[in-house]
């Protein structure tokens, strides 16, 4: 029994001595991983702060810009972990640890699917060019102005000031249509005059007043005018003409003021847009002759 002690006791000393010889000779990689680890952590910071700058010239979102400085932040830290297991001589925990990340980023990947779709659709939205904070946009069935372009959702701001909140996603994988990207709207006015109209008159003076109202009209031959058909009640016309604007509030507060002009000066000129006439036609005589044909055979049978 005391050999066996002694043998264990022995066999443990050397176990001891034998870590002890391997942390001593293994202290300059120890103390070169660690010098590594703290190098990578102010290169992190160093590394996000300069990409931060470098980002703010393309995206001015600061939840986006700090979304990718932090992961290159992190990327620089990943990598001098690396580094410094590698001089630790510990390929097979440098392996081991890969194989984890990549079951464990599965995992995150399977279970937050629509998170991260979002969220690289926020970072592909944000280097857009085309679409900007500000622009006047109209997107599934929605249409405003965009106020704010995050790692989550697209926020818009309609006319009635009602805010819209959309996900990344679905802005990426559907069309959109951007009224800022170009500095001029077409006015498409529909209207219709009676059949007494003399119609060149109509044609004349309706091109007349969009020319003179709108400053973006350099003459009367930039306005469009066509009669469209021969209606129930009116003779039927189309007017398109250009203004400069961006946005689709502008766009109406300009085709309010064309029905406004156009309506006083047809007023003055006793041009008359008529509205649909129902006329009803009762034949009375039928009706009375009837009753009294009724009335007189009820007095008989009397």
């Amino acid at each position: 029994m005391k050999e066996q002690f002694n043998t264990a006791l022995g066999n443990l000393v050397d176990k001891l001595i034998g870590w002890f010889n391997t942390i001593i000779e293994n202290i300059p990689n120890f103390i070169l991983a660690i010098l590594v680890m703290i190098a990578s952590y102010f290169a992190a910071k160093y590394v996000g702060r300069l990409v931060k700058r470098l980002v703010s010239r393309r995206i001015h979102q600061d939840s986006i810009k700090n979304a990718i400085s932090r992961v290159v932040a992190v990327v620089v830290v990943a990598l001098g972990l690396f580094i410094a297991l590698g001089v630790l001589n510990l390929g097979k925990a440098l392996t081991s640890l890969l194989a984890g990340a990549g079951v464990v980023g599965l995992a995150i990947g399977l279970a937050l699917q629509g998170t991260l779709a979002n969220t690289f659709a926020g970072l592909i939205l944000s280097f857009r060019k085309k679409i900007q904070i500000g622009n006047w946009v109209e997107t599934t069935g929605y249409s405003g102005e965009v106020m704010d372009i995050n790692l989550k959702d697209f926020t818009l701001k309609e006319a009635d000031n009602n805010i819209v909140i959309i996900p990344n996603k679905t802005i990426l994988e559907n069309p959109i249509k951007n009224y800022s990207l170009t500095t001029k709207m077409r006015i498409f006015l529909e209207c219709g005059v009676g059949y007494e109209s003399d119609l060149e008159k109509v044609q004349q003076l309706t091109k007349e007043v969009i020319a003179t109202t709108f400053d973006q009209v350099k003459s009367v031959d930039d306005v469009e005018f066509y009669f469209t058909e021969f209606g129930d009640s009116s003779i039927n016309y189309l007017c398109r003409f250009w203004i400069d604007a961006e946005s689709m509030l502008e766009k109406m507060k300009a085709k309010t003021t064309a029905i406004i002009e156009i309506k006083k000066a047809y007023d003055k000129e006793g041009i008359n847009i008529p509205f649909p006439i129902r006329t009803l036609q009762f034949d009375n005589s039928l009706d009375i002759k009837g009753n009294s044909k009724a009335q007189s055979t009820t007095q008989n049978e009397k």
